[in-house]
């Protein structure tokens, strides 16, 4: 995601505070048009003094704004332009995968007293000899479910493992880049918001396949990891394991510009979670070459929660077959794990071309987060 939505509108915001609001509103009317939206119909539409900013700048610094760009930043991240933004579905086409013969990739709507979201749902024809688990995979911006399960390839270990695999999906209507609203407060809250309607999806599937309580974890790239540390911190008891890919911690953000300040790796530490509170397992996997999100977020995702004085090992694991080196954190009793890949950027480790967002030299982060959530050792055999 190097050049993605979320990265040009960090540079557009750096332009902007060097007193360049004219090439602050070339790089978001780009962005807008690389993710498909139709720009403003004027191409002024954006330029004028955002609030805060120094009057003297005037004229000098260009046309005027029509509105404040931080205004404008909020409405594009909750869906729309000024012009109204065109609906676009989120993630690129991605041809239906060939399963192996009693396997299914059901194509679903879940409803619920939160919302509604369409979702993907992998049921392995292994699951015949009973399901062992379930695993919530959340999509990264500008992805799909298509698209999420194709890069990661978790199907095939769900095969493999006999878990299930539920794709829930965003599109533009829900975010105009099709991210899950990380930022916003009201997706940040218990029984509120996306973070209610992940759960309902994730208890309902659970139910109807009788998964085992400590069988049940989420996982998430970029958006979607950040989604997944705020699924760990709602609703601690539901998912036994949370795997955060490229992502953030809980609370690094309550609005638009705190959000580009956490992924920048600057702004508040997110507070620690209370000792005694339950707290699921978890995996994190950052590159550090990621522009994106800054790898300094690794570290906070594991303070946020409360892993930070945990007695750790350090391990370094060399470069072997064009693969990436990278170094693990474990904590002490299989509590976490922190993967820090050398030269990757923010991409899904070990992933698959056929997908979006993937680096197919990092090492297979998909079946460490498998080995990791059923227990086993997490490095073997990558």
């Amino acid at each position: 995601m190097k050049n993605d939505f979320v990265a040009e509108i960090l540079r557009a915001t750096g332009t902007l505070q060097s007193g360049d609001p004219s090439g602050a509103t070339a790089i978001i009317r780009a962005a807008l048009a690389a993710g498909g939206v139709s720009p403003p119909a004027q191409p002024d539409a954006f330029t004028a003094p955002p609030m805060g900013m120094p009057q003297d700048l005037g004229a000098s610094a260009g046309p005027r704004l029509r509105k404040p760009l931080g205004e404008a930043l909020r409405v594009l991240t909750e869906g729309r332009t000024a012009a109204q933004a065109r609906h676009v579905p989120g993630g690129r086409p991605v041809a239906e995968p060939l399963l192996p013969p009693g396997a299914e990739f059901r194509n679903l709507t879940h409803a619920c007293p939160g919302g509604a979201r369409r979702y993907r749902l992998y049921v392995p024809a292994s699951a015949a000899k009973g399901v062992q688990g379930l695993v919530v995979m959340l999509h990264g911006c500008t992805q799909n479910p298509e698209d999420f399960a194709a890069g990661t390839g978790m199907n095939t270990l769900a095969e493999a493992h006999r878990l299930l695999v539920v794709y829930p999906g965003q599109t533009s209507s829900d975010n105009a880049m099709s991210c899950w609203n990380w930022f916003r407060p009201e997706d940040q809250r218990r029984d509120a918001g996306e973070p209610a309607i992940i759960a309902d999806l994730t208890k309902t599937i659970r139910a109807e396949f009788d998964v085992p309580h400590d069988r049940v974890f989420v996982a998430g790239l970029s958006a979607g990891g950040a989604m997944a540390a705020i699924m760990a911190e709602t609703y601690p008891e539901l998912y036994a394991g949370v795997g955060i890919h490229s992502g953030l911690a809980y609370g690094a953000a309550n609005d638009v510009m705190s959000a580009f300040s956490a992924m920048r790796g600057q702004g508040a530490i997110p507070s620690r979670r209370p000792q005694g509170r339950p707290s699921p397992r978890v995996i994190v996997f950052h590159g550090s070459a990621d522009s994106t999100v800054h790898p300094s977020n690794a570290d906070r995702i594991i303070n946020g929660m409360g892993l930070g004085d945990v007695k750790t090992a350090r391990h370094h694991n060399a470069s072997t077959d064009g693969k990436r080196s990278y170094t693990t954190l474990k904590g002490e009793g299989g509590s976490f794990e922190c993967w820090i890949i050398e030269g990757a950027e923010h991409a899904w480790a070990g992933g698959s071309t056929a997908g979006s967002y993937t680096d197919p030299q990092g090492p297979d982060a998909s079946a460490a987060m498998v080995r990791f959530f059923l227990g086993g050792s997490s490095d073997a055999a990558l």
